[in-house]
C-alpha cells in the first residue's frame, strides 16, 4: 500500500442474515484527504463507518489502515484511527478537562505528556472558556467539540466522524465545519453525512453510496464539473425563428420556454455564447439574458440515489449467512479478550 494510502477498503460487504448493507465497496484515503461519505438514511454510511472503526465485523472484504490490517492487527490499526460516532462518548458528570485527561489516558498517552496533549487539544478545538465545566451544562456545540477532541488527542492518522453537526444551529455548524477543515493538515478525514452542503463546505473528495453500493467517487472539482451542463438560458426581447437560432454555429437543438425565453443545447466543446452574442447584437434582438445552466449537487443527488439498481448478490442467501457467521466468528478470533481486557486496565491505571 502507498504510504500516502491510510485507509484502504476492498471489496468491503456486510450481510445482516439475507440483507446486504454494504456490497462489495472498495475505496482509498490519502494522507491530508477530507473525504464527504453521503448517502440517504439506511444507504450504508453507518455500517460502512463501524466496520472500518473495527466496531462491526464484516461479511467479507478487507480493512486496512495506516498500513495495518484490521483484522489480523486490530490494536496498531486503532490506535491510528480517532472515531466520532453520531451520540458523541462523552460523559456529563464530568468536567471537560477531566474527560479529556481521562480520554487521554484511554489512548495510552505517556502520563508525563498528558497534560500538555490535553492543552494542545483544548485550544485547537475552541474548548479554552469552558474546561472547568461540567460537560452535561454545555450547549451542543461545544459537546461536540469535546466528542471531536477525544477523538484526536492522540493525534491519530485517520479521524472519522459521523454526521457530527446533527443537531446544531447555523453558528456553531460554521464552527464545526471550520475546525473540521483545520484537521485535514494534520489528519486524513472520513465525513460520513446526508447534508450535501457540509461537503461542498469542506471537502475535497466525495463518494456517495446508495443501497450498499458506490455510485459516485471523484473529487470536489471533479464534482463540480459535473454540475456544469450543456445548456444555454437566453433571453430575447426580439426574437428571431428559432431556425435562425438553430443556425448559429455550435448550436444542437433550440426549445422556446416562452416568447421571449429559449434554451440551447450545445456540445460540451463547444459553447455558442459568443456567437450568439455576436449575432444578437447585429440582429437587434434585444439580447437581455444568457445564462449557462448548472445542475446542483442536489440534482446530482437525486439522480445518483434514485436510479434503480439492480443488487447482484453472488453467493447464495445460505452461503450469505454463512459468510457473516464465519466473518464474526473470525473477528473473535482474531481479537484476544483478554489481552484487551488487560491493555484496558493498564490504561485507566496509570
Amino acid at each position: 500500500m502507498n504510504s500516502d494510502t491510510l485507509v484502504s477498503v476492498q471489496n468491503l460487504s456486510r450481510y445482516y442474515g439475507y440483507f446486504c448493507a454494504v456490497n462489495q465497496i472498495s475505496f482509498e484515503v490519502k494522507r491530508g484527504q477530507i473525504l464527504g461519505f453521503l448517502g440517504p438514511n439506511g444507504a450504508g454510511k453507518s455500517t460502512t463507518m463501524q466496520m472500518i472503526t473495527g466496531t462491526l465485523a464484516p461479511s467479507t472484504g478487507q480493512i486496512t489502515v495506516a498500513g495495518y490490517d484490521l483484522l489480523e492487527q486490530p490494536l496498531p490499526a486503532k490506535l491510528a484511527l480517532g472515531y466520532l460516532p453520531e451520540q458523541p462518548p462523552i460523559y456529563r458528570e464530568m468536567l471537560v478537562i477531566e474527560y479529556l485527561r481521562f480520554c487521554a489516558h484511554l489512548h495510552r498517552i505517556p502520563a508525563q505528556a498528558i497534560t500538555s496533549a490535553v492543552n494542545r487539544i483544548i485550544e485547537q478545538c475552541g474548548l479554552t472558556s469552558v474546561t472547568q465545566r461540567l460537560i452535561g451544562n454545555l450547549s451542543k456545540g461545544y459537546q461536540q467539540r469535546v466528542g471531536i477532541a477525544q477523538a484526536i488527542i492522540h493525534m491519530p492518522a485517520v479521524v472519522i466522524l459521523d454526521e457530527p453537526t446533527i443537531g446544531l444551529d447555523p453558528i456553531q455548524i460554521r464552527e464545526i465545519r471550520e475546525l473540521i477543515q483545520s484537521l485535514g493538515t494534520e489528519h486524513s478525514v472520513i465525513l460520513s453525512t446526508h447534508i450535501l452542503q457540509e461537503v461542498q463546505a469542506v471537502c475535497n473528495h466525495v463518494q456517495i453510496i446508495n443501497r450498499g453500493q458506490l455510485v459516485l467517487n471523484d473529487t470536489i472539482s471533479g464534482l463540480f464539473a459535473q454540475m456544469q451542463t450543456t445548456h444555454l438560458q437566453v433571453g430575447l426581447r426580439r426574437p428571431p425563428p428559432l431556425r435562425v437560432l438553430a443556425q448559429i454555429p455550435g448550436v444542437e437543438t433550440v426549445e422556446g420556454q416562452d416568447h421571449d425565453h429559449f434554451r440551447i443545447r450545445h456540445p460540451t466543446d463547444n459553447n455558442p455564447a459568443e456567437a450568439l452574442v455576436e449575432r444578437a447584437v447585429a440582429g437587434n434582438w434585444g439580447l437581455y439574458e444568457l445564462i449557462p445552466e448548472k445542475r446542483s449537487l442536489e440534482q446530482i443527488f437525486v439522480d445518483l440515489t434514485t436510479e434503480q439498481q439492480d443488487i447482484n448478490l453472488s453467493h447464495s442467501p445460505k452461503q450469505d449467512t454463512l459468510l457473516s457467521n464465519s466473518s464474526e466468528a473470525n473477528f473473535s478470533e482474531k481479537v484476544d479478550i483478554d489481552q484487551v481486557a488487560g491493555l484496558a486496565a493498564d490504561r485507566l491505571h496509570q
